[in-house]
C-alpha cells in the first residue's frame, strides 16, 4: 500500500507568512513535485537531485514571465530549505 506524500506536512516546517503566502508554496511545491514525478518518475523531494531542480527550473518554466519563475524560485528555496540542500 503506497501513501501519497503530503507536500503541506513536509513543508510545515518551513512555511512563514500569510495563508496566502503559504497555500501559494505548497500549491507551486505540488506542481513541482508533480512535473518532477511524471519526467523522473521520482514521487517525493527526499529523492531529488539537483538536475531535476535544474530542469525544472530551465525547461518547464522557460516560457512563464519572470514574476512566475521568480515565485517558483522562492518555493524551491523552502524545498531545499527544508531537505538541508544547497541546490539554490
Amino acid at each position: 500500500m503506497n501513501k501519497v506524500f503530503d507536500m503541506e506536512l513536509f513543508l510545515a516546517a518551513v512555511l512563514k507568512g500569510s495563508h496566502a503566502t503559504r497555500q501559494r508554496h505548497v500549491r507551486q511545491a505540488k506542481i513541482i513535485q508533480a512535473e518532477i514525478a511524471e519526467r523522473w518518475q521520482r514521487e517525493t523531494p527526499w529523492v531529488w537531485q539537483k538536475k531535476h531542480v535544474t530542469w525544472f527550473l530551465e525547461k518547464r518554466l522557460a516560457r512563464r514571465s519572470n514574476a512566475t519563475r521568480y515565485y517558483y524560485l522562492l518555493t524551491l528555496r523552502l524545498l531545499a530549505l527544508r531537505l538541508e540542500k544547497s541546490w539554490v
